[in-house]
C-alpha cells in the first residue's frame, strides 16, 4: 500500500469509516470526505496516527459545481486516485402502510447513492486513464437483486448503481482501470437499525471492510456477502414474481414496524 492514494466519500458512515481505518498505513494517502465534521476529524485523527498522510471534506457531493471543483482543483490537481470508492449514501422508507417515500426523500436517496457515483466517474475516469491505472469501487447492496417493498428507492437506486458498475468494468478494462461493485447485505450502522424489516446475518463494519479490502486488491466484479444472503437474494430476482413477493411477505419485508414493536 506504500504511496497509494485512497479517496473514500461517507467515510463517516460506519463501512467507509472501517475501510479508512483499514487502509490508513505509513505512506499511504487518505482522501476522507464526510458530512459529520466531529466524526470526520476524529477518523482522520486516528488515520494519521497509523501513519497516513490524510485530507479532509465535507463538501456538499449533490452539488454538482461544489463535486466538480472537489474532485479536479483539490484532488486530481494534487494526485489522482488510485482507488476511488464512493461509499456515501443514504435510504429512505414509507412511512405508513401504502403511501409511498416522500418525493423529496426518495430524490435525495436516487442523487447521493446513484447521481453522485456516476458524476465522480465522470470527473475521475478521464485522469485514470491518461495514467493508465485506476480502480473504481461502487457500493451497491444485495437488495439490488430484488427490490424490498420497504425500502423500493434505495432498492432501485442500489440496483442503478450496480448496473453502471458492471457497465463500466467491461468498458474501462482495457485502459488499466478496473471497477468493483460492493453488494453488502446487513452491516450494523445507525442507517441499517432505521430500515425497516429483519436484518439476518446482520456483520460489524470491520468485518466486511476486511472482506471488501480484499475484494478490491483483487479487482473483483462483485463483492457481495455473505453468501448465504447473497444466494438467497439472487433467486428472488429469477424466481416467478408472485413467488419472491409471497416469500418476502412471509420472512417480513412487507410491513412497516408499528408501536406495538417498540
Amino acid at each position: 500500500m506504500s504511496n497509494t492514494c485512497v479517496l473514500i466519500t461517507g467515510a463517516t458512515g460506519a463501512i467507509g469509516g472501517a475501510l479508512a481505518r483499514r487502509y490508513a498505513a505509513a505512506g499511504t494517502r487518505l482522501i476522507l470526505h464526510g458530512r459529520r465534521q466531529e466524526a470526520l476529524e476524529a477518523l482522520a485523527e486516528r488515520c494519521r496516527r497509523r501513519g497516513a498522510r490524510v485530507t479532509t471534506s465535507r463538501i456538499d457531493l449533490t452539488d454538482p459545481e461544489a463535486l466538480a471543483r472537489w474532485l479536479e482543483d483539490e484532488v486530481c490537481a494534487v494526485a489522482v486516485p488510485d482507488i476511488v470508492i464512493a461509499c456515501a449514501g443514504q435510504n429512505a422508507h414509507p412511512a405508513t402502510p401504502g403511501a409511498l417515500e416522500p418525493a423529496a426523500d426518495a430524490q435525495a436517496v436516487l442523487a447521493l447513492n446513484l447521481a453522485v457515483p456516476v458524476a465522480m466517474a465522470q470527473h475521475l475516469v478521464p485522469h485514470m486513464r491518461a495514467r493508465g491505472s485506476g480502480q473504481l469501487v461502487f457500493v451497491s447492496s444485495l437488495a439490488a437483486w430484488y427490490g424490498l417493498p420497504t425500502t423500493p428507492t434505495y432498492s432501485a437506486s442500489k440496483a442503478g448503481i450496480k448496473a453502471y458498475g458492471e457497465g463500466l468494468r467491461g468498458w474501462l478494462a482495457p485502459f488499466g482501470i478496473g471497477v468493483s461493485v460492493v453488494m453488502p447485505g446487513y452491516v450494523s450502522s445507525p442507517m441499517c437499525q432505521a430500515m425497516p424489516g429483519p436484518k439476518p446475518g446482520e456483520w460489524p463494519p470491520e468485518r466486511a471492510a476486511r472482506v471488501i479490502q480484499r475484494g478490491i486488491r483483487a479487482n473483483r466484479a462483485r463483492i457481495a456477502f455473505p453468501f448465504w444472503l447473497g444466494w438467497g437474494t439472487r433467486w428472488l430476482g429469477l424466481l416467478p414474481a408472485g413467488l419472491s413477493q409471497r416469500l418476502l411477505k412471509v420472512l417480513g419485508y412487507q410491513r412497516l414496524p408499528s408501536a406495538d414493536d417498540e
